[in-house]
């Protein structure tokens, strides 16, 4: 069943703050291979003039992707989560994630549409620091995969 084009430009509430900590930017780069000093050093990242230790760029993954729980559990929708897969990711950052920031996330919906009985949802996230400042957007592109039933038949996609 098609998702409602009404929902195309809901927003939804700010997060709670997500505290940014320096055990989970380095939990985060390690997890990813990812070995940059910036991420795990305060004196690597104080001689490229960051405050502190600064995240891996996708490290705001994980609290977006969360924020845009909100859109997903919103029983109005009517997205059965059980036939989502990721379909894509990316980001626009105004400045890095430090340690130490406290991070909201307002997740909207960008667009819907289907393609072969399959919906598609697209989320954005706008990550904020506590002074209201923009620190990144994220977009999330969700596939909502076509029961068996309703996938077209062979040939009419």
């Amino acid at each position: 069943m098609a998702l409602d084009q009404s929902f195309v430009g809901r927003s939804y509430p700010p997060t709670d703050p997500y505290e940014v900590g320096r055990e989970k930017i380095r939990e985060f780069a390690e997890a990813v291979g990812d070995t940059n000093p910036v991420y795990t050093d305060p004196e690597a990242a104080k001689a490229l003039g960051h405050a502190d230790v600064i995240a891996p760029p996708t490290f705001v993954f994980a609290i977006t992707f969360k924020a845009a729980g909100q859109v997903v559990q919103d029983p109005q929708l009517g997205l059965d989560y059980s036939r989502v897969v990721h379909g894509d990711q990316k980001f626009t950052y105004t400045r890095p994630v430090r340690a130490g920031d406290r991070l909201t996330v307002t997740s909207t919906i960008e667009n819907i549409k289907s393609m072969a009985g399959n919906d598609i949802l697209d989320i954005r996230g706008e990550v904020h620091d506590e002074a209201g400042e923009h620190v990144v957007t994220a977009w999330t592109k969700l596939v909502a995969r076509a029961a068996d039933d309703e996938a077209p038949a062979e040939g009419q996609a």
